[in-house]
């Protein structure tokens, strides 16, 4: 194994799928899967600043402490470990969440081996893996790209603040306007963007590079 092999914590409670798992990434190389955990709180245990790797590949429903749960307390805990979501569904509400606490990837369990291997190479070059399915179901597949489509200043900043936990009224106080004014902003980047949601603006403002994660 190669001395700058890339370290990895697998945290899944199906061990069965587990194993598959440790099966393919051992066979892609250059990676070193240094323990494994059965839930998030196995891993809170586990880990300490002398054990740790640099991806988590967490499965985001599981027994005792969830996916969700656990990457807010890696994001607390340790922000520079970079996190890949493991799901069973094509769920818009939890990759938002995961988008806004800085998830770098998110795939889905019957994700083919190539697929896979291509998430975990960006994630390991420091880079975003979402695959087509966020795109598709989620923000509408844009038919214009961000450098067509121009944002005044006050568009941009609602957009990034639409990326937090902040509600309507948190970003109105923010950007010292009225809830109306809000959501004139909102409609009109609905309108501009052809996005239907709130999840769409947070992940067509990571796919532009107009928030970093």
């Amino acid at each position: 194994m190669p001395t700058d092999a890339v370290e990895i914590v697998l945290v899944d409670d199906h061990r069965l799928f587990r194993g598959g798992l440790v099966s393919l990434i051992q066979s892609l190389g250059n990676y070193k899967i240094i323990f494994e955990a059965d839930n998030g709180l196995e891993l809170t245990r586990k880990l300490s600043p002398q054990l740790k790797p640099d991806i988590i590949i967490l499965d985001i429903n599981m027994p005792v402490m969830g996916g969700i749960e656990t990457a807010q307390w890696l994001r607390s805990n340790y922000p520079d470990i970079a996190v890949i979501i493991l799901s069973m569904y094509e769920d818009a509400e939890k990759v938002l969440a995961m988008v806004k606490l800085g998830v770098k990837g998110y795939l889905l369990k019957d994700a083919e081996p190539l697929e896979f291997e291509t998430a975990l190479t960006k994630v390991a070059q420091g880079e975003i893996y979402y695959p087509d399915f966020v795109t598709r179901h989620l923000v509408n597949s844009f038919s214009h790209s961000a450098a067509n489509i121009k944002l005044n200043a006050r568009e941009l900043e609602f957009l990034k603040l639409a990326a937090t936990e902040l509600t309507y009224k948190e970003i109105a106080d923010e950007m010292n306007v009225s809830a109306r004014t809000v959501d004139g902003y909102r409609d009109q980047l609905f309108e501009k963007l052809e996005i239907k949601s709130r999840v769409g603006l947070a992940l067509y403002a990571v796919k532009n590079n107009l928030i970093s994660l």
